[in-house]
């Protein structure tokens, strides 16, 4: 089914395609070896980080609450959690141990997101609470472990690997949940 161009065009959906939009931009400031542009990396990624919550909140205070945008808002969260990942792993900002919770985070968004796929149409998983404390982990960890990229005086990197196994850890949580519902579903 088409996307309507004034369901597109809704706010809450504005500020979610904004989200992926900002990707290339962080991936750059990410990349580029200037230290202010590290500080730009963490603001870009904090700017799109405050617009999930915002897009879902607004989304529901205007009663436009989309197929689309519930489509779109956990892409756009996975894409941009992914981007931020692979940078920090990619320029050995996270430990060995660090890397192994991010695998354990992608691994998740990967089965999640294919379940819901294959389950497209037919069922709808909704978003579960814990699931959302997962999403605010991973961009707090994230969001600490820019800013200790930025600021490598600071203590930060130790807090940021707590906080990433601590999503890595209700990411397994939630994605064993989300795949016992699957297969619930499925069976029903």
């Amino acid at each position: 089914m088409p996307v309507s161009r004034s369901t597109l065009l809704q706010a809450p959906n504005l500020l979610t395609l904004g989200r992926v939009a900002v990707v290339p931009f962080f991936v750059a400031a990410f990349w580029l070896p200037e230290p202010a542009l590290h500080w730009a990396a963490f603001g870009l990624f904090a700017l799109a980080g405050a617009t999930d919550w915002l897009d879902g909140w607004l989304a529901r205070r205007t009663g436009q609450v989309s197929d689309f945008g519930r489509f779109l808002d956990p892409v756009a969260d996975k894409i941009l959690v992914a981007a931020a990942l692979v940078m920090l792993a990619a320029t050995d900002r996270l430990s060995d141990a660090g890397v192994i919770a991010a695998l354990i985070i992608l691994v998740r968004e990967l089965a999640v997101a294919g379940l819901r796929e294959f389950l497209a149409g037919a069922v709808a998983i909704p978003v579960s609470r814990l699931a959302k404390w997962k999403t605010a982990a991973q961009f707090a960890a994230i969001a600490v472990l820019l800013v200790a990229g930025a600021a490598p005086a600071l203590p930060l990197p130790p807090i940021g690997e707590a906080l990433l196994w601590l999503a890595a850890l209700l990411t397994v949580i939630t994605g064993a949940a989300y795949l016992r519902a699957g297969l619930r579903r499925m069976d029903g």
